[in-house]
This record gives structure tokens, sequence and C-alpha cells, in this order.
């Protein structure tokens, strides 16, 4: 079947996703970071519950398995799968890496309970167009320092890759990703926007400038 090598690297790249840095390195310490702080087993809760280092790892952990989802799975030689022409190098790698992004959201090892996908998706990003990860993160920091909302400034920041994507005229594959992810990430932070609501967000106040003074 001509979609066969497509269908199976995003399976492939689903299950990468799914393998969670927080529930891995959380395993040789003896803790599960979804009972703890947020609930969500992703970089974030991890760095507040269970300090710097715990979260790098897990950070470069979900970095890691992004890039290599977007950058080094679409090019694979399948054993046994002859190469389709089915799709488009482009339009196979962005499916690998909004794939992944969904494997860390609901991963099929850990009962389909994971994180948000940020982190996951900027790893993808770095093996896609690696020239548009810093402004994403620049628009990341610049709402944080305004607004002092992690949340926030992750769904804005996901949410200006297509429009920076469509200012360089960059593939269509990579604009539809972007669309497709702003979505998916403003979904996954619900709860965030529910407690921003009801004031009981928590603020990075080290870093944001606009906080009332005592």
């Amino acid at each position: 079947p001509r979609m066969l090598e497509p269908a199976l690297k995003w399976l492939l790249a689903y299950l990468l996703g799914a393998l969670l840095g927080a529930l891995l390195v959380g395993r040789l310490r003896g803790v599960d970071i979804r009972e703890l702080g947020s609930g969500n087993a992703g970089g974030t809760n991890a760095l507040r519950t269970q300090g710097k280092v715990f979260g790098l790892a897990v950070l470069l952990i979900d970095l890691g398995k992004g890039w290599l989802a977007a950058a080094v799975l679409p090019g694979l030689a399948l054993p046994g799968v002859a190469p389709s022409g089915a799709l488009s190098p482009g339009w196979i790698a962005a499916g690998c890496a909004a794939a992944a992004v969904v494997g860390h959201v609901y991963p099929v090892w850990y009962g389909f309970r994971g994180g948000k996908g940020a982190a996951t998706l900027v790893g993808a990003l770095l093996g896609l167009a690696p020239a548009l990860v810093l402004p994403v993160l620049g628009v990341w920091l610049l709402v944080l320092v305004i607004s002092g909302y992690v949340g926030l400034s992750t769904v804005c920041a996901v949410a200006a890759l297509p429009v920076l994507v469509a200012l360089e005229e960059g593939p269509p594959s990579l604009f539809w990703l972007g669309i497709a992810a702003a979505v998916f990430v403003a979904w996954t932070h619900r709860s965030n926007f529910a407690r921003m609501r009801s004031g009981t967000e928590s603020r990075a106040r080290r870093v944001w400038l606009f906080q009332p003074r005592r």
C-alpha cells in the first residue's frame, strides 16, 4: 500500500513520543510526578516538584525524542518496507513531529496520561526548522516577562509558529503542523486557562516584571 511507509513511521514516532522523560527519570527516584504538584508529567512540574537536575533531565529527554522523531525517523529505511513516494519528505516529517507530540500527551505506555507536549514540539522544531526555535522562544520569554504565566507563554509561543512560517514563506507542511500544534497545545493547557480565570494559576515571580508591588 502506498501509505504503509508513512503510517509506520508515524506509529513509531507516536511510540517514541510516548516515552515520557518525567516518568523515566521518576522511576530512578521512585516518584511519579503525576501525583505531585499540578499532576502534569512534563518539565515544568518536574522542575517545581523535584528540582533543577531532575527538571533538566526531563527536558533533555523530551527535547531529544522530538528531534529524533522529526529529524531522524522520517529518513530511516524500514526493513521490509519499500519507500512509497505517497508523500513528500516534508509531510512525512511533519506527521512524525505531530505524532510524537500526541504520544507525549497521550502515552500508551502510561495509561494515556502524559504531559502537555511543548518540549517535544520544540525538539521536533529543532529537527525541522532550527532557525525558528529562537524566535519561538523569544515570544515565550516575552509573554512570560509580561504575564508571569508559563502556560500562557507556551500557548502564545506555539501560536506564533505558523505566523513565523508564513512570514518566512516556509513549506506548507510546516505551516499546517504549526496550526495543528497551536490548537492542540492550547487544548492541553485548558486547565491552566481555568486556573488563570479563577486566580489560582502559579506565576514565575522571578522573571515576572509587572507583578504588583507589595
